[in-house]
Protein backbone atom coordinates (compact mmCIF):
# COMPACT_ATOMS: atom_id res chain seq x y z
CA UNK A 1 0.00 0.00 0.00
CA UNK A 2 2.41 2.81 0.87
CA UNK A 3 4.39 4.36 -1.96
CA UNK A 4 7.55 6.91 -0.66
CA UNK A 5 9.85 9.05 -2.05
CA UNK A 6 13.02 9.18 -0.71
CA UNK A 7 15.76 11.63 -0.25
CA UNK A 8 19.48 11.48 -2.16
CA UNK A 9 20.68 9.78 0.79
CA UNK A 10 18.06 6.83 0.14
CA UNK A 11 15.81 8.09 3.82
CA UNK A 12 12.11 7.93 3.21
CA UNK A 13 10.95 11.51 3.35
CA UNK A 14 7.24 11.32 2.40
CA UNK A 15 4.83 9.12 2.10
CA UNK A 16 1.24 8.18 0.31
CA UNK A 17 -1.27 6.02 -0.36
CA UNK A 18 -1.35 6.10 -4.05
CA UNK A 19 1.72 5.68 -6.55
CA UNK A 20 1.91 9.75 -7.47
CA UNK A 21 5.14 11.43 -9.72
CA UNK A 22 6.80 12.74 -5.98
CA UNK A 23 6.07 9.04 -4.26
CA UNK A 24 6.77 6.34 -7.44
CA UNK A 25 8.26 3.73 -5.21
CA UNK A 26 6.22 0.88 -3.60
CA UNK A 27 7.54 -0.56 -0.33
CA UNK A 28 5.94 -3.57 1.66
CA UNK A 29 4.54 -2.70 4.96
CA UNK A 30 6.74 -3.58 7.94
CA UNK A 31 9.73 -2.62 6.00
CA UNK A 32 12.76 -1.25 8.06
CA UNK A 33 12.83 2.43 6.26
CA UNK A 34 9.15 2.72 6.31
CA UNK A 35 8.94 1.52 10.46
CA UNK A 36 11.77 4.20 10.96
CA UNK A 37 10.37 6.83 8.73
CA UNK A 38 6.95 6.26 11.06
CA UNK A 39 8.82 6.28 14.49
CA UNK A 40 10.38 9.19 13.40
CA UNK A 41 7.03 10.99 12.66
CA UNK A 42 4.91 9.77 15.58
CA UNK A 43 8.29 11.30 18.21
CA UNK A 44 8.79 15.17 18.96
CA UNK A 45 11.66 16.37 17.37
CA UNK A 46 14.04 16.09 20.96
CA UNK A 47 13.04 12.37 20.31
CA UNK A 48 11.31 12.04 23.56
CA UNK A 49 7.65 10.28 22.29
CA UNK A 50 9.90 7.27 20.67
CA UNK A 51 10.00 5.57 24.44
CA UNK A 52 6.48 6.17 24.61
CA UNK A 53 5.64 4.44 21.06
CA UNK A 54 7.84 1.49 21.96
CA UNK A 55 6.65 1.04 25.30
CA UNK A 56 3.06 1.48 23.65
CA UNK A 57 4.09 -1.39 20.95
CA UNK A 58 5.55 -3.34 23.74
CA UNK A 59 2.09 -3.25 25.84
CA UNK A 60 0.31 -3.87 22.74
CA UNK A 61 2.43 -7.57 22.32
CA UNK A 62 1.66 -8.12 26.48
CA UNK A 63 -2.14 -7.32 25.72
CA UNK A 64 -2.42 -10.02 22.58
CA UNK A 65 -1.58 -12.90 25.15
CA UNK A 66 -3.82 -11.65 27.83
CA UNK A 67 -6.58 -11.66 24.34
CA UNK A 68 -5.66 -14.76 23.66
CA UNK A 69 -6.03 -16.07 27.12
CA UNK A 70 -9.58 -14.66 27.63
CA UNK A 71 -10.75 -16.27 24.39
CA UNK A 72 -9.44 -19.51 25.38
CA UNK A 73 -11.00 -19.11 28.97
CA UNK A 74 -14.46 -18.20 27.21
CA UNK A 75 -14.13 -21.37 25.11
CA UNK A 76 -13.02 -23.52 28.09
CA UNK A 77 -16.38 -22.35 30.04
CA UNK A 78 -18.81 -22.46 26.95
CA UNK A 79 -19.17 -18.97 27.02
CA UNK A 80 -18.10 -18.97 23.58
CA UNK A 81 -17.91 -21.31 20.54
CA UNK A 82 -14.35 -21.25 18.64
CA UNK A 83 -16.68 -21.86 15.72
CA UNK A 84 -18.23 -17.96 16.55
CA UNK A 85 -15.23 -16.01 15.67
CA UNK A 86 -14.64 -15.36 11.94
CA UNK A 87 -12.33 -17.29 10.14
CA UNK A 88 -9.57 -14.99 10.35
CA UNK A 89 -9.40 -15.11 13.86
CA UNK A 90 -9.88 -18.83 13.72
CA UNK A 91 -6.77 -19.50 11.86
CA UNK A 92 -4.97 -16.26 13.42
CA UNK A 93 -5.57 -18.16 17.09
CA UNK A 94 -5.04 -22.04 15.66
CA UNK A 95 -1.31 -20.26 14.00
CA UNK A 96 -0.36 -19.00 17.49
CA UNK A 97 -1.53 -22.08 19.57
CA UNK A 98 0.54 -24.26 17.15
CA UNK A 99 3.23 -21.69 17.33
CA UNK A 100 3.18 -22.10 21.10
CA UNK A 101 2.43 -26.15 20.98
CA UNK A 102 5.96 -26.20 19.11
CA UNK A 103 8.06 -24.43 21.90
CA UNK A 104 9.33 -25.96 25.23
CA UNK A 105 6.71 -26.79 27.46
CA UNK A 106 9.12 -25.49 30.26
CA UNK A 107 9.40 -22.17 28.52
CA UNK A 108 5.21 -21.70 28.68
CA UNK A 109 5.51 -21.86 32.35
CA UNK A 110 8.21 -18.75 33.07
CA UNK A 111 6.36 -15.40 33.91
CA UNK A 112 7.74 -11.63 32.24
CA UNK A 113 10.49 -12.37 34.86
CA UNK A 114 12.02 -15.53 33.30
CA UNK A 115 10.42 -17.03 36.82
CA UNK A 116 9.14 -20.54 36.91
Amino acid sequence: MPYVQRDDAGKIVSISTQKTEPTPEWVAEGSLDLTDFILDMATSDDGSGIHAVRALGESDLALIRVVEDIVDLLIEKNLLLFTDLPVPAQEKLLARRSLRDSLNPLTLMKDDDGVI
